[in-house]
């Protein structure tokens, strides 16, 4: 084996039922390199990873590490041969508390005790060198998903004798300059002879860190090339055989007569500790509208959503519906008043992952099937299969679980789930987190679709290309306190960043009507 490839994978199969999700890949990972392994959900990367790191085991094929063939039951036998990985969906414990998550299974004993010392103050350096710092005695459970994302990376950097680093979309949650400064680190583990195994679907970030490239597509081996040889459609074109962009909107809504539907006024949220994350934030939303909120990590946009589905009752400001003031209690009640929320973390708030795929479509509006308090399965079934149809969901059987779909038709499930509630108002919070190009332009289609037959709809997102192409207008949040307002043309990069930095003034305000 050649001495600069520190783990050969050759020949490796992956079968479930129904499906097979690798088809003889054969793989190296590069010491010292950032080895990117991109392609679209369902392509086989995580496959292929969870397979290095021990978490599943191959159908077929074998692994070599110094000419030494390899096997994993588990992720210790994994680990104990320098093999670690950061998860695309975070595997954290949220009732535990950071430092108690970084250490989890690499407990420091002081004779028969834990050693809680050296657990706080080695997590309090490593978070620091990710220039995050935090209080390690904070429960996970009260971070962002930015933050959380951060504590999962932490947990890989304390591993000894590390030789293979696994990142499955490691800046899914970040902001730009955390994304910098995992950059640096991940440059000083390259230079010290550790190998990076890369997956994103971020292509401007692969061009900028990568050092080589492995395309997969459905199960299968594309093409391998080095980042300084190719470009951005090279990658797009290998990866889904075509040049795929978000859908452009090509309606221009009357804002005169359009009616509001929703109209949020000096909307308040108070921050543990003192301060705001929303600070007097009022707007509306029109009927078919697409409603975008840009803001950096903790611009208070996820706030707005939790207010109006009633998961923060201490909010202040008034929030009417068709011109009628709510009082807005909990989430089921706001469900039957027309709401429907995705949420950013799919997998730990938009879906049961020991349910079944229909059952987790079906599973916010159980009561329109319900008669006498049975359930009817007939009339079940058949709005599950039109909502699996109208946005076009990829299962051979709605039956099988959930976990056997990609992240892609992931996503559609929980979109699907919100819709067969029949809402008039639909808020989607970073739909298109941790998917790729093509499942993106599949949800952001679905969303066109909606609005055009007068869903009303607000969404949330990081990546401002995506809000750009989809948005009718966008209202930027900084530090809980609305910045600028854009409509259709007005709605620029450049105005949305710049909106999105508390204290310029430079960019165009729209009046509200």
């Amino acid at each position: 084996m050649d001495s600069n490839v520190v783990l050969h994978a050759e020949g490796m199969n992956k079968i479930y039922p129904g499906t097979k999700a690798l088809d003889n890949v054969s793989y190296d990972v590069m010491k010292g390199k950032v080895n990117v392994l991109i392609g679209e959900n369902g392509a086989g990367k995580s496959t292929l990873m969870k397979l290095i790191a021990g978490i599943e085991q191959p159908s077929s094929g074998k692994m070599y590490m110094a000419d030494e063939e390899v096997s994993f039951k588990d992720t210790t036998e994994a680990r104990d041969r320098g093999i670690g990985i950061i998860h695309q969906e975070l595997s954290l414990f949220p009732n535990l508390n950071v430092y108690q998550n970084v250490f989890m299974g690499r407990e420091q004993m002081q004779g028969i005790k834990l050693d809680n010392k050296k657990h706080i103050s080695e997590t309090e350096r490593v978070l620091e060198k990710l220039e995050h710092v935090m209080d390690p005695n904070t429960l996970v459970g009260d971070l962002r998903v930015g933050q959380q994302q951060m504590i999962e990376i932490a947990r890989n950097f304390l591993q000894d004798d590390l030789k293979i680093l696994i990142m499955d979309e490691p800046t899914s949650s970040l902001s730009e300059q955390e994304v910098e400064v995992l950059f640096k680190l991940m440059r000083e583990f390259t230079d010290a002879g550790i190998a990076i195994v890369y997956i994103s679907h971020r292509l401007e970030e692969i061009m900028q860190i990568g050092d080589n490239v492995t395309i997969l597509r459905d199960g299968k081996y594309v093409a391998r090339a080095e980042v300084k040889d190719i470009n951005v459609p090279w990658i797009v074109e290998k990866m889904v055989g075509q040049d795929k962009n978000y859908p452009k909107k090509d309606r221009q809504l009357d804002w005169e007569k359009q009616e509001k539907v929703l109209e949020v006024k000096n909307l308040t949220l108070p921050k543990k500790g003192g301060g705001y994350l929303l600070d007097n934030v009022s707007f509306d939303l029109k009927k078919g509208e697409i409603l975008g909120i840009y803001g950096l990590m903790g611009a208070g946009r996820t706030e707005i959503f939790e207010c109006i589905m009633g998961l923060r009752p201490e909010h202040t400001g008034e929030i009417s519906k068709n011109g009628k003031l709510m009082n807005v209690k909990n989430i089921n009640e706001q469900i039957k008043n027309g709401f429907a929320l995705v949420p950013e973390d799919r997998q730990g708030e938009g879906l049961v992952q020991t349910m079944s795929i229909k059952k987790n479509i079906s599973l916010s509006s159980l009561e329109n099937y319900t008669k006498g308090g049975v359930l009817q399965g007939k009339l079940e079934d058949e709005n599950v299969d039109k909502q699996i149809k109208d946005i076009m969901i990829k299962v051979a059987d709605k039956d099988l679980p959930i976990l056997s779909l990609s992240g892609g038709n992931q996503q559609k499930v929980v979109i699907g789930k919100g819709i067969l509630t029949n809402p008039e108002i639909l808020l989607l919070d970073e739909p298109s987190r941790g998917i790729d190009i093509g499942a993106k332009t599949e949800v952001f289609d679905i969303i066109n679709q909606y609005a055009e037959r007068g869903l009303s709809i607000m969404v949330v997102s990081s990546e401002l290309k995506e809000i750009v192409a989809i948005a009718d207008r966008v209202i930027v949040l900084s530090n809980g306190i609305k910045t600028g307002e854009f409509r259709h043309e007005e709605i620029t990069e450049d105005g949305l960043v710049l909106a999105s930095y508390k204290g310029h003034s430079t960019h165009k305000e729209v009046k509200e009507d």
